[in-house]
C-alpha cells in the first residue's frame, strides 16, 4: 500500500513544548533571589542555548493542577479557550542553567513580596512539587528561539538591568568570550542579594541596592548614564551634572508615557558591528529611559541596542 507524503513525512518538532516537572532542589541565594532546580524524564531534551532564552513557567491550580492544561504543541490557543477557572496562571522567567544528561533545570526566582503568583509559589516550593515547564525543544531546528543576545563583531558590551534580568545577565555574562570587555550594572533590592557571577576579566560587574531610599531605576539609570559618558567619551558627550541625574532618575519614575503593552525591541539578527553593544532588560520605564539616553544622547545606532521590558511597575504581567 502506498504511504501519502504527511504519513510518510516526521512530524517537525516545535521549537518550544511543554515539559513536565518536579522541584528537586531548592536553594535561598539571598533575601529575595531563591534557585530552584527541577527535574524529570522529559528535561533531557530540554535546550541548553541559555543566555537570556525565555521560558514559561506554568503554575499548578489549587485542587486540580495541570489536569486542565493543554499539552499540546500549539497550547496557548487553547488555554485561551479554557474557562478562566481552568487557567493555568504562568509567569516567564529565564533559565539558569541546563544539565540534560542529569535531566535537571534551574530557574531563578525573584520574591517581590507582592502575592504574585510565582514569587508565592517559590517562596513555599518543596522536593517533589510539580510543575510544567514550557521551553526550547534540544532537538527542533528552532531550539535557539527566544533569545535576544545576538550582539555583533562589538568591542565593549553593556548590560543593564533590575533584579528580574539578574539571571540572564549572569548566563550572558558566563558565556563572553575570556577577553571581552564592558560592564554589567545590576539594581537590586538589597546589598545582600550580590549573587556569585563569572564574568571575564575585562567586564566590571556592579551591584546596586535600592535599599529602602530608592525606587525602581533609581540607581541603574544614573549608574549607566555615567559609566557611558565616562567609557564612551569619544562620542562628544559631557559628562553628567548631579541635576542630570537627578532629571534621569525621575524620568525613570514616570510612566504615564509607557504603554500598556509589552516594551521589546532587540535587532534583527544581528546587532550592528562596532564600538558598543547594549542590552537592557528589566522594569518598562527604567529601560525606556535608558534606551532614550543611549540613542538620542550617546548616539548609538538603534541597532546597537536591545532592550526588553520585562514588567512594568504596579502591574502584573498579562497572561
Amino acid at each position: 500500500m502506498l504511504t501519502s507524503l504527511a504519513e510518510a513525512a516526521p512530524r517537525e518538532r516545535p521549537a518550544y513544548r511543554s515539559f513536565r516537572a518536579q522541584v528537586a532542589r531548592v536553594e535561598r541565594l539571598s533575601p529575595h533571589f531563591t534557585s530552584i532546580t527541577f527535574t524529570g524524564d522529559e528535561l533531557g531534551e530540554f535546550g541548553t542555548a541559555g543566555l537570556d532564552q525565555r521560558v514559561k513557567v506554568v503554575l499548578p491550580l489549587p485542587e486540580i493542577g495541570f489536569a486542565a492544561f493543554p499539552e499540546v504543541d500549539d497550547w496557548y490557543p487553547a488555554w485561551r479557550e479554557l474557562p478562566q477557572e481552568l487557567r493555568n496562571p504562568f509567569r516567564t522567567y529565564t533559565v539558569r542553567a541546563v544539565r540534560p544528561d542529569a535531566r535537571e533545570v534551574d530557574i531563578v526566582f525573584v520574591g517581590h513580596g507582592d502575592g504574585g503568583p510565582a514569587s508565592a509559589w517559590a517562596a513555599h516550593a518543596a522536593p517533589g512539587d510539580e510543575l510544567v515547564l514550557i521551553g526550547p525543544d534540544e532537538l527542533s531546528a528552532g531550539r535557539t528561539s527566544g533569545i535576544d543576545w545576538r550582539p555583533g563583531e562589538v568591542e565593549t558590551y553593556v548590560l543593564a538591568g533590575d533584579e528580574t534580568a539578574a539571571p540572564a545577565i549572569a548566563s550572558i555574562l558566563g558565556a563572553l568570550p575570556d577577553d571581552a570587555s564592558g560592564v554589567a550594572l545590576i539594581e537590586v533590592p538589597s546589598i545582600d542579594d550580590r549573587l556569585e557571577i563569572r564574568a571575564p576579566a575585562g567586564v566590571e560587574v556592579r551591584w546596586l541596592a535600592r535599599d529602602a531610599h530608592h525606587t525602581h531605576g533609581e540607581r541603574l539609570v544614573p549608574a549607566v548614564r555615567d559609566w557611558v559618558v565616562r567609557h564612551l567619551a569619544a562620542r562628544g558627550l559631557a559628562r553628567a551634572t548631579d541635576e542630570e541625574r537627578a532629571a534621569m532618575a525621575l524620568a525613570a519614575a514616570e510612566h504615564d508615557d509607557v504603554p500598556d503593552a509589552p516594551l521589546w525591541d532587540v535587532p534583527e539578527g544581528h546587532s550592528l558591528d562596532g564600538d558598543c553593544y547594549a542590552w537592557l532588560a528589566g522594569e518598562a520605564s527604567a529601560i525606556t529611559t535608558l534606551r532614550r539616553f543611549l540613542v538620542r544622547e550617546a548616539g548609538l545606532d538603534r541597532r546597537q541596542v536591545a532592550f526588553m521590558g520585562y514588567w512594568r511597575l504596579g502591574r502584573a504581567e498579562l497572561d
